[in-house]
């Protein structure tokens, strides 16, 4: 029979040795950023499965959250040149966003003026917007070039013809927009997560990798796969012997700004003991995000941990790649998994190395599937100039991530998610509980979530 702690929400944590107590083992200067430990209670109710399932609930969404929330589009590296675009669905919301004649990126409304088709799809590069159905014509910058049989509109003043523009703003390298333009500086909308991520410089940074794929489940459920390590034990056997998910740090800041700190090279506390030569062996094999994936003839010197031998090995590697001295870096920037989560859909690694970049969100207007993106941020020397982000790879709706070869051993990963997930909605839709409990401090972010949704939904 489970009994109900009595502890303060968010101040139970697991025994064994914690983030914090890492950090005090560090021999350079940690960022203050790290020494923040900040849970503040965000209650222990129940989450309604409605939240999930019902399709009232869509529609909700639809008119008070999407568009009056900032959601990152692309990376500028997708969008180099005048003329190259993508464009960005979500729900019944679609946006041209497009790189323009003197380099300034603008957000268009994908609808023609004329009778509303959408004007573009996917991505690319034109030298002018063109309608597909009656040839209205725009130039790159949105202004309007044109029509054919143009006497046959006196009526119509061409000064009102330009495209309908979103705000648009970026940081890091990340091209973000707002629908209803009423949400504010992209800035203040982002809280402490531009201080927090000043040195990581995400702004060079070039997309090395974009997979994605439809999920069948709603947005939340695929998002909050990501937003708890508690998971790990029972669907992510093979990264335990590395991966101290029990020992996870977790943090909220703001409505839109939360955290999550797993130590790596630490063997979770679900486990018995590990000698620091399997938890380097296991890392290098298994978690797809180390400097060497072999591990072959490893042998720890004397007295190293494998934290500090994993550390020293990723140092190397990065400052090399990214010609940037990393010699002040801590062993936690170089290797644990520091996720933020920027509200609603959009979670993005912090540290050196490859930074991955998850999104989500409704798949059309399908409340009961979501499109999952995967992007891992890559990094260059400075002389090698701007590189252009690779193209999206979609995987079909039956093709397992491990096909994306270029995700390495994370693909299996995500498919072990993927697993899941399905499961989640149809097990939703069987409840006659109503709601699911979630635990006071590991799933706090999942709280979070549903508590910044509910007050835009509320408001």
């Amino acid at each position: 029979m489970m009994t109900k702690d009595v502890k303060q929400q968010g101040a139970a944590r697991c025994e064994a040795e914690n983030f914090q107590e890492l950090l005090d083992l560090e021999t350079v200067d940690v960022p203050p950023s790290l020494r923040i430990d900040s849970n503040p209670d965000v209650g222990d109710e129940d989450v309604p499965i409605s939240n999930y399932i019902a399709r009232e609930m869509h529609e909700k969404e639809k008119a008070r959250l999407w568009p009056r929330v900032w959601q990152m589009v692309c990376r500028e590296e997708d969008i180099l040149n005048a003329g190259d675009y993508t464009v960005y669905d979500c729900g019944d919301d679609s946006v041209i966003v497009m790189r323009g004649k003197t380099g300034q990126i603008n957000g268009f409304i994908n609808s023609c003026l004329h009778r509303g088709r959408t004007l573009l799809a996917n991505s690319g590069c034109v030298k002018r917007i063109r309608c597909p159905y009656h040839g209205f014509r725009w130039d790159i910058d949105g202004g309007f070039a044109g029509m054919p049989c143009q006497w046959d509109f006196q009526h119509a003043d061409e000064q009102d013809w330009c495209l309908p523009k979103v705000a648009l703003d970026c940081w890091g390298g990340f091209v973000f927009i707002n629908i209803d333009g009423q949400a504010g500086p992209l800035a203040d909308y982002l809280g402490v997560l531009p201080d927090h991520f000043q040195h990581y410089h995400l702004e060079n940074a070039f997309k090395g990798v974009h997979v994605q794929k439809v999920i069948a489940c709603n947005w939340k459920v695929a998002h909050e796969a990501f937003l708890e390590s508690y998971h790990s034990v029972a669907t992510h056997p093979q990264i335990l012997p590395f991966t101290a998910d029990a020992n996870t740090q977790v943090d909220t800041f703001c409505d839109h700004i939360a955290r999550m700190i797993t130590p790596m090279e630490v063997a979770s506390p679900h486990l018995g003991s590990v000698s620091q030569e399997d938890i380097a062996r296991h890392s290098l094999e298994s978690s797809g995000r180390m400097a060497e994936s072999s591990a072959e003839n490893i042998e720890l010197p004397e007295g190293m941990s494998a934290r500090e031998y994993i550390g020293e090995l990723n140092r190397a590697a990065f400052s090399e790649a990214s010609g940037e001295d990393l010699s002040s870096a801590t062993l936690s920037e170089l290797q644990d998994a520091i996720l933020y989560d920027v509200f609603p859909n959009m979670q993005v690694w912090a540290g050196y190395f490859g930074n991955i970049v998850y999104q989500f969100r409704p798949n059309g207007d399908d409340h009961e599937s979501c499109v999952f993106d995967v992007r891992l941020l890559l990094r260059a020397r400075p002389e090698q100039g701007p590189i252009a982000g690779v193209p999206v790879h979609r995987l079909a709706d039956d093709e397992p991530f491990a096909n994306a070869e270029e995700l390495g051993v994370l693909g299996s990963v995500f498919d072990q998610d993927m697993g899941n997930l399905p499961y989640m909605m149809k097990g939703l839709k069987a409840s006659k509980k109503g709601t699911v409990t979630l635990a006071s401090y590991q799933e706090s972010r999942i709280r979070h979530l549903h508590n910044t949704l509910a007050r835009y939904l509320e408001s």
